[in-house]
């Protein structure tokens, strides 16, 4: 996938996710405006039933008074004197959970310039009940300009608010939640797509190559036995059937390795697993690597302190794998290779170490060195041949094996791997 579109992808759903992130945040905040015009309607007309409730009280109180206090044009008595702080908790707590307030409440009753407290209910100061709560005129109907108030506050009503939301906040967040993880989720597998598909064109343009080479020298090798002259001369033809032997060696060297791995993939492959002398297998896996390390005027240094040396694994697998790793050995040390081999033992098993001189693996790279069909970056696709498969293959059957393997490595100073494997695996 193009670059430029994948940007465009991502700025486009990105776009999207802040555009739903900010209609759900409002459309949150749209539900609480709601809730609380709601609550303070319902407020309102507790309040309203609450003070209706006390007119009731004090019109039989005043019923009782005396004729001549009867007569006064004016209420000379506040409600302190009709009704106690018990009987008007009582009222406002019946009238609010008829309205499905639950949550606590304080009261007072001031005076008309609210600067004098007549009564109160509350572990907050007046100011607050002034400030935060809920107001209303005290006896409406009676014909007086010096009403008291009530005033009705709610320490928790933010949360209690919200509490009664709990539900679809919740969801709220769970859907925000799903809705980051689904885009964040989506962004890492196209990214992930893109570098698979750089990989897989990568291991197809260089498998092209490494084919290529070995039958276009078959090709040649046949075109040249066909000449009658060259037929003719026993040791130029016994040469060229060499080449195709070698070659043709080459190739299913190389299918073994793409099928060895696609085995690996599907979980199909079984360990063949036996006794063998592990010094021994490494120093036949040397001897042949030795003779293309000689040719660039190299060498290989070998130093086992293990002891003993008889290991319980499938030998096949593990000559592939000390193969591979001296193979990439060689590969990666462009002049003179210097490569030492040395074994000793850790707990219950033995520790390969195998170390070059060679171009070196950069930090960035080590994190992805063990991982299918990833080749270190070294300019042109066929500076260093192969398909990315030699180290992924040696960490399956490693793991395989129950072990480990170690890289150390220093950019155009060399690398060293260290290959754990015990002397009897439990699988």
């Amino acid at each position: 996938m193009n670059r430029k579109i994948i940007i465009f992808i991502i700025v486009l759903m990105s776009v999207a996710l802040i555009g739903l992130m900010v209609i759900q945040v409002y459309w949150i905040k749209n539900a609480i405006t709601v809730r609380q015009a709601n609550f303070t309607r319902s407020v309102n007309e507790a309040a309203s039933i609450v003070i209706f409730r006390l007119e009731k009280i004090e019109m039989k109180h005043h019923i009782r008074k005396k004729i001549d206090e009867l007569s006064m044009r004016s209420r000379t008595c506040h409600v302190r004197d009709s009704i106690n702080r018990m009987v008007l908790d009582s009222l406002i707590s019946d009238e609010l959970h008829k309205k499905s307030i639950t949550t606590f409440y304080e009261f007072g009753v001031f005076s008309s310039s609210r600067n004098k407290m007549v009564m109160i209910r509350s572990n907050s100061n007046p100011e607050t009940l002034l400030e935060m709560g809920y107001a209303f005129i005290l006896f409406p109907r009676e014909m007086t300009s010096k009403p008291d108030y009530l005033v009705i506050y709610f320490p928790n009503e933010r949360m209690y608010l919200i509490s009664k939301m709990w539900g679809m906040l919740l969801i709220s967040i769970i859907m925000i939640i799903v809705i980051i993880l689904s885009f964040s989720y989506t962004i890492f597998t196209i990214i992930r797509q893109k570098k698979l598909s750089e990989m897989k064109n990568d291991f197809i343009n260089n498998m092209t190559h490494e084919f290529k080479t070995p039958i276009s020298t078959i090709s040649l090798a046949c075109q040249a036995l066909s000449d009658k002259d060259i037929a003719k001369s026993d040791d130029i033809y016994r040469n060229y059937i060499n080449i195709i032997n070698e070659e043709n060696a080459r190739l299913s060297i190389m299918a073994e390795k793409i099928l060895q791995s696609a085995i690996l993939d599907r979980g199909q492959e079984a360990l063949k697993k036996d006794y063998f002398d592990l010094h021994e297998v490494i120093m036949d896996v040397v001897k042949k690597i030795g003779i293309q390390v000689e040719i660039k005027d190299g060498k290989i240094i070998t130093a086992f302190k293990a002891t003993p040396s008889i290991i319980y694994a499938d030998k096949i697998h593990i000559i592939n794998i000390i193969n591979n790793i001296l193979d990439n050995a060689n590969k990666y040390s462009p002049q003179k290779p210097l490569i030492n081999v040395s074994t000793h033992n850790d707990k219950n098993g033995i520790v390969i170490s195998i170390e070059d001189n060679g171009i070196g693996i950069s930090k960035s790279n080590q994190k992805k060195i063990f991982e299918k069909l990833f080749r270190v970056p070294a300019g042109d696709v066929h500076d260093f041949k192969g398909f990315g498969l030699g180290l992924s293959y040696v960490k399956a059957i490693v793991d395989m094996h129950d072990g480990n393997i170690k890289l150390e490595s220093e950019l155009k100073k060399g690398t060293k791997f260290d290959v754990f494997l015990p002397y009897k695996s439990k699988h």
